[in-house]
C-alpha cells in the first residue's frame, strides 16, 4: 500500500476540489433532521454522491464509506464527510471542511481535507509529511499553553451526552486561565488541519466518528503533532477521543482532558466511533 498513497493522494486531492468546486457555488436549499440538533443538507448529499462516484471510477477496487448514506465499516475504504460543519453551513458561518480519508482496518494512512470558504487544502499521507496547497508544513510550536489557541470540538447532543458535556464543561473552565484563547469552530476538519498549520497549538474532540477525524489525523501526525486517545495511546479509528496537540504541549492537553473525565465519569464508551 506504501508505494500505492502518492498515486492515490493525486486522486484523493482532485476528488475532494471536485467538492469544493460545487459546495463554493452551490447554498442549501433542503434540510432533513437526522437526530437530536443533527442534520443534512441536499449540498452534503449531493458533494458526497459527486466524491463516492469519483472515486468509485478512479478506484474500482476500494469502497467507500459516508456520512451520510453509509458504506463498508472495515478493511480499505475511503471514508469521506461531504460537509463538516453542516450547522454552520446552514446558519451562512462561512468555514466548513471536506474530508476524505484512506482508511486501512484501523489505521489511516492518507488524508485530504479542504476548506472551501478559506481557498486552502490540506493533504497528507504516511511518510510524505503534510502540505497545505502544495507546499509543505511542520508544527512550529508554541512552546507553551500560554501562548496557545486550543480548538475545543462541539457539545454532544442526544441522550448519552450529559457525562460528554460535563466533561467539557470542566475541560473550558481548567483551559480558560491557562491558555491564550479557546475556540469552537464547529468543524473538526478545521480544527486538526490548522492544528497542522501552527495556527492552533491543539485541538480537543471528546468523539472520533472515522468520516470527522481520520484524514485531519494523518494530516496533523505528519505535520508533527501528537495524537492520541483520551489515555493517551497513539490515535486510530477505534480510539474513544481525538486529542491533538504541539509535542510541547500535549503533557498538559492530555492531563486536563484526563482530569476533567475522570472527575465527570466520562470514559470515552459514551461516544460510538465507526
Amino acid at each position: 500500500m506504501s508505494t500505492e498513497l502518492p498515486g492515490l493522494l493525486l486522486i484523493a486531492q482532485a476528488t475532494v476540489e471536485h467538492g469544493a468546486a460545487f459546495l463554493r457555488t452551490h447554498r442549501p436549499r433542503t434540510c432533513t433532521g437526522k437526530g437530536d440538533r443533527d442534520m443534512a443538507t441536499d449540498v452534503d448529499l449531493a458533494i458526497e454522491r459527486i466524491v463516492r462516484d469519483e472515486l468509485t471510477r478512479a478506484t474500482p477496487g476500494i469502497g467507500v464509506q459516508g456520512e451520510e448514506e453509509g458504506g463498508p465499516t472495515s478493511g480499505t475504504r475511503w471514508v469521506i464527510d461531504p460537509v463538516d460543519g453542516t450547522a454552520n453551513l446552514t446558519h451562512d458561518i462561512p468555514l466548513t471542511g471536506i474530508s476524505l480519508a484512506l482508511v486501512v482496518d484501523e489505521d489511516p494512512p492518507l488524508g485530504v481535507i479542504a476548506l472551501p470558504q478559506l481557498g486552502r487544502t490540506y493533504c497528507a499521507a504516511d511518510g510524505l509529511g503534510a502540505c497545505r496547497d502544495g507546499h509543505p508544513i511542520r508544527i512550529a510550536g508554541p512552546a507553551r499553553l500560554d501562548e496557545a489557541i486550543v480548538a475545543v470540538g462541539d457539545y454532544g447532543t442526544g441522550p448519552d451526552a450529559a457525562a460528554r458535556n460535563a466533561a467539557m464543561l470542566a475541560i473550558h473552565a481548567d483551559l480558560a486561565p491557562r491558555a491564550q484563547r479557546i475556540r469552537m469552530l464547529g468543524t473538526a476538519a478545521a480544527d486538526l488541519a490548522l492544528l497542522a498549520d501552527s495556527a492552533l497549538g491543539a485541538s480537543i474532540t471528546l468523539g472520533n466518528r472515522t468520516w470527522d477525524m481520520a484524514a485531519g489525523a494523518v494530516i496533523a501526525r505528519e505535520a508533527g503533532a501528537n495524537v492520541t486517545d483520551l489515555d493517551g495511546t497513539d490515535h486510530t479509528t477505534a480510539s474513544r477521543c481525538t486529542i491533538a496537540a504541539a509535542p510541547t504541549l500535549i503533557e498538559d492537553i492530555l492531563g486536563i482532558v484526563q482530569r476533567a473525565s475522570a472527575i465527570n465519569g466520562f470514559t470515552g464508551e459514551e461516544v460510538v466511533a465507526c
